[in-house]
């Protein structure tokens, strides 16, 4: 069985043009043949500012919307994170997501692809990358980084140039390898005990 990986559109914001990038970034994992791929749309989830009363780490859920969410992040056995970059951080709708759980992300390796003007989002994947080692995740160096996103974007479409495409080849490749390396750890034997 290939591998489960997840492109997540991470900005919720009307207007976005994340969905175009993250139909690239599915189209192209697919594409690349050794994942089962799968593209979520954070928006789909419709997360609240964290509203759960216990810790995440206890996944004593009260919401459906949490257990929604942890569902899928579950499901997955790598991420790619499709990211604008917002006062040179993530977007707080992916922070607040990321805060809903803690076991769901554990042993997960995760790359990205950010965009924004003239840092292409970098910024904002440095500041995730931190947060997310908090959860034992495993961020990649190899990355697609998109600056001037503004000129590859028309309508619903997003086209890549030469340089991004090879980026997202090289990214795949290291991807699939991780995810490889750490599916001992993040799909636990049956017999195994939660910590």
């Amino acid at each position: 069985m290939k591998p489960k990986l997840h492109t997540l559109i991470c900005s919720t914001r009307p207007g976005r043009v994340g969905p175009a990038i993250a139909r690239w970034a599915h189209d192209t994992a697919t594409a690349h043949g050794k994942f089962d791929t799968r593209l979520v749309d954070l928006t789909s989830f419709n997360l609240p500012v964290y509203d759960e009363p216990a810790h995440p780490r206890l996944q004593t859920y009260n919401h459906a919307h949490t257990r929604e969410w942890s569902a899928s992040v579950s499901a997955a056995d790598a991420f790619l994170f499709v990211m604008p970059e917002y006062n040179y951080g993530p977007p707080p709708a992916l922070l607040n997501a990321m805060t809903y759980l803690v076991r769901e992300w554990q042993y997960k390796p995760m790359a990205f692809v950010s965009y924004g003007g003239m840092s292409g989002g970098v910024r904002a994947v440095q500041v995730t990358k931190q947060l997310l080692t908090t959860f034992k995740m495993v961020p990649l160096l190899e990355a697609v980084a998109i600056p001037n996103v503004t000129e590859h974007v028309s309508g619903d479409r997003f086209t890549p140039n030469e340089i991004i495409s090879r980026s997202a080849a090289t990214m795949l490749d290291e991807l699939h390898k991780w995810t490889g390396a750490l599916l001992a750890l993040s799909r636990p034997s049956p017999t195994e005990k939660p910590e």
